[in-house]
């Protein structure tokens, strides 16, 4: 007897996308250059965790007036956009007419200092653009990794089947290693954090929190 052919899809499937910009090879030296001369008490989000080992700017970096900020900011909003885009049933016109809203701020983690896990409400989408990351530690694989936490519950019982399942359908946890010039995309109300940088150098981040606002009539949206 013939084996039947199963048509089998990601129903309950998390977008999450990648993109490189391609001006990142000579905007990172000079947003790095930029992010370390302002790692300052003045630049500070006066509500992050203080501490020597991380550092996390006020989330105004969308308002920067310096042109690599602003080349920045950019091609990570066009970059969410094509995500979005690229998984909506939404026309090339409806889709151009909606308006981005964003807050986005730089991220200093040094060696042995981490981002805690955390999500955003009232918000769509989360970019994390890498501007600078040290080499992966010999001593730890996870070394620095953006890791997303599994939030759907998993079954009790297990079968054989399950140790070989592929993604999207694998449960757990996933990490994506940063690497400069690219971004991650993804929906901005799973749990994130950045693991304990294990190795010598500093992992330089821009994060951005994105929304998209259909039309004028309804601009209003939950604060921040």
């Amino acid at each position: 007897m013939s084996t039947p052919a199963p048509h089998v899809v990601p129903l309950f499937a998390t977008p999450f996308g990648v993109v490189s910009l391609p001006e990142a090879q000579t905007l990172n030296p000079a947003l790095a250059a930029l992010f370390a001369e302002r790692a300052t008490a003045q630049w500070r989000d006066p509500l992050a965790p203080q501490g020597a080992l991380t550092f996390r700017s006020r989330a105004d970096l969308s308002d920067w007036p310096e042109e690599p900020v602003r080349q920045a900011i950019s091609g990570i909003l066009a970059g969410v956009g094509s995500v979005a885009a690229s998984i909506n049933d939404l026309g090339a016109e409806q889709f151009a007419a909606l308006r981005m809203q964003a807050r986005a701020w730089f991220t200093i983690v040094r060696s042995d200092g981490c981002v805690p896990p955390a999500s955003y409400p009232n918000t769509s989408w989360l970019a994390v653009y890498c501007v600078t990351a040290p080499a992966p530690a010999k001593a730890r694989f996870d070394s620095g990794v953006l890791r997303m936490h599994e939030s759907r519950p998993g079954p009790m019982f297990q079968d054989a089947t399950h140790s070989g399942i592929r993604v999207p359908y694998r449960p757990g946890h996933y990490a994506w290693r940063p690497v400069p010039g690219q971004m991650a995309v993804f929906p901005a109300a799973i749990t994130h954090e950045i693991a304990m940088v294990r190795a010598a150098g500093a992992l330089v981040i821009v994060t951005a929190r994105v929304r998209f606002v259909a039309s004028d009539h309804q601009a209003w949206m939950p604060p921040w």
